[in-house]
């Protein structure tokens, strides 16, 4: 299997190779694909050096799969040049999400929708994958109906610039800001660019990518995002109206019971999910799970998930290990 990371050299990138390592995906191939600037430096995998090479390049070497996290300017540009190669290109960045004509995949819910004529598969947003592996199986049992959610995501969301920022902030040290406001000791109501209607862009996504994951409209997505000075892993306050009661101890068992979520709700020990015990971690964890006493058939949950991993490149990788299984790459 020829493979290519596009976007190698940034934080999303080194992810990937990280778990396209540990997951022992099937690579014969290996093609580190950066911006000019990167062109001809070195970067390590499994222990053997490769030359990061440009775009054009990675084109002409027609892979297998080629898994983008380079921005959404750059797949709108190169994606379809990978494509129309042959090569089935997976891509993280907001680009395809919403293309009627593209599917939008979390592998442990729709996968299943994919064929060998799927060239260009987005990857959700970080935010939507945690919240719809949490939502899936309890939108299957109680069917939703309204949905109300506040997000604390921390700044590696943003990027290695936002990191730097908050870590020259808790240093004292002046530095470059990526935010417009300190991060440190502070939390912003302001996760991406502000769109007309006064939501952010970040909590349209959350509006919009759940109802198609789950192909259904009928429900309504209302998102709060904030940033707040965490170094990695995003949490989300879920409050979800379902159409028919539940019993929270079937809540429950159907998480457990759901693929790739994990349940951490003991208010007796103090057991609940946060950012730090979910760093480096696949699973999406849920706890807090309680009635909402103010409304019937109303849920609220808690959920946190490492924003590199399940959020951006686990998924990706899950995606082409799907491709690959059912061979159709």
């Amino acid at each position: 299997m020829k493979v290519a990371v596009v976007g190698a050299t940034g934080m999303v990138g080194e992810v990937m190779l990280k778990v396209l390592a540990e997951r022992n995906f099937p690579i014969t191939e290996l093609l580190l694909v950066a911006s000019e600037r990167s062109i001809g430096k070195k970067l390590s995998y499994q222990g053997v050096e490769h030359t990061i090479i440009g775009l054009s390049e990675a084109v002409r070497s027609q892979a297998d799969i080629a898994i983008f996290s380079a921005g959404g300017d750059t797949s709108l540009e190169w994606a379809p040049k990978f494509a129309e190669v042959g090569t089935t290109v997976i891509d993280n960045s907001s680009a395809w999400r919403m293309d009627p004509s593209k599917k939008l995949v979390v592998p442990e819910i729709n996968a299943d929708l994919l064929t060998a004529d799927d060239k260009i598969i987005a990857n959700p947003n970080c935010s939507t994958i945690q919240l719809v592996m949490a939502l899936a199986p309890l939108h299957k049992k109680y069917q939703m109906k309204r949905v109300v959610i506040s997000t604390y995501q921390s700044v590696s969301g943003t990027g290695v610039k936002a990191v730097k920022q908050l870590e020259n902030e808790m240093a004292g040290i002046q530095g470059e800001m990526a935010y417009p406001y300190p991060i440190s000791r502070n939390a912003l109501p302001h996760c991406d660019v502000f769109l007309e209607n006064g939501y952010t862009k970040e909590e349209m996504k959350l509006a919009r990518e759940p109802q198609k994951i789950l192909d259904d409209r009928t429900f309504s997505v209302s998102a709060t995002a904030v940033r707040i000075p965490t170094a990695g892993g995003h949490s989300e306050s879920v409050n979800v109206e379902f159409h028919t009661d539940f019993e929270l101890n079937e809540v429950r068992r159907i998480l457990n019971e759901t693929t790739g979520v994990t349940v951490q709700d003991n208010p007796d020990t103090n057991t609940y999910p946060m950012p730090i015990y979910a760093h480096d971690k696949d699973e999406v964890f849920v706890g807090r799970i309680r009635r909402d006493e103010t409304q019937r058939n109303t849920l609220n949950m808690w959920v946190v998930s490492d924003n590199l991993r399940k959020g951006a490149a686990t998924n990706a990788v899950q995606i082409a290990e799907y491709l690959v299984e059912n061979a159709l790459v």
